[in-house]
């Protein structure tokens, strides 16, 4: 008779968290998470997308670039690839995985460091790309794109992952909510310049299957509970672990839009 093999045994809040806090959240890459939540994926293939007008391009620029590694997967990069960012360790990170590739990290570290200027010239680029930009400054792009140049970026949605947020900082105003909206993407983008070819949006299903994963994603992702810190959540934590243990998996609602614009030649 086979030996059955015993289970693991479930692993403890105190360890769960140990482990959270411990790792890295440098750079844009979520594969820690990986067997601890799940996320559904937009139809429209973003790097996919990406790389493939990267490939007709001859001078592209990546807005906040993170760690660099969306940029990192494309296959053919122009002649000419820059990236920026503005978070220290990012720079670093980006700096090691891009440079080998031939493109140039900018370091665009200022007073409000998604503010403009990007530190370029009028019409240097043929194509501007960002995932997910923090605030898209459609003036700036529009400045920097030549004529008949392309912006294409993938952008987190209105109350994206809302169901989290609120379950820590408690039910948000309706402006809160109705922030980061395609519409208004596509006004502003039209406001500075721009013609908006595509603009899609999607509603997907993200669930976290314990609670180290979620202290992670709010070290990581910082502007969803801004401040977070196991200390200042600790009840509400302990709270939301025993409820996965007892329930399954926390459940949200992440919203994209993908907006495609480009500069009239």
């Amino acid at each position: 008779m086979p030996r059955t093999r015993p289970r693991p045994r479930p692993r403890s809040f105190e360890e769960l968290i140990a482990e959270a806090e411990a790792v890295s959240v440098d750079g844009w890459d979520f594969s820690w998470l990986d067997g601890r939540a799940t996320e559904e994926r937009p139809s429209w293939g973003y790097a996919r997308s990406m790389a493939e007008r990267m490939s007709r391009a001859t001078a592209a620029l990546d807005i906040q670039t993170g760690g660099g590694e969306v940029l990192a997967s494309v296959p053919t990069l122009p002649p000419l690839t820059v990236a920026t960012e503005s978070w220290p360790p990012n720079i670093a990170r980006a700096t090691a995985l891009l440079h080998p590739l031939g493109a140039a990290v900018v370091a665009a570290v200022v007073a409000d460091p998604d503010e403009p200027p990007l530190p370029f010239a009028d019409d240097a680029f043929d194509l501007v790309v960002s995932r997910p930009p923090v605030h898209a400054w459609w003036e700036e792009i529009a400045r920097v794109l030549r004529p008949g140049g392309t912006y294409f970026s993938q952008e987190v949605g209105p109350a994206s992952v809302f169901e989290l947020v609120e379950y820590f900082l408690g039910p948000q105003p309706p402006e809160a909510r109705g922030h980061r909206d395609p519409e208004r993407a596509r006004r502003e983008a039209e406001a500075a310049g721009l013609d908006v070819i595509d603009l899609r949006t999607a509603t997907l299903r993200t669930e976290f299957l314990d609670i180290g994963a979620v202290v992670y994603f709010l070290r990581k992702v910082i502007w969803m509970v801004p401040g977070f810190t196991v200390e200042e959540y600790r009840d509400r934590l302990e709270a939301l672990h025993r409820r996965i243990e007892t329930e399954g998996p926390f459940v949200a609602t992440t919203t994209r839009f993908l907006i495609e614009a480009v500069k009239p030649g």
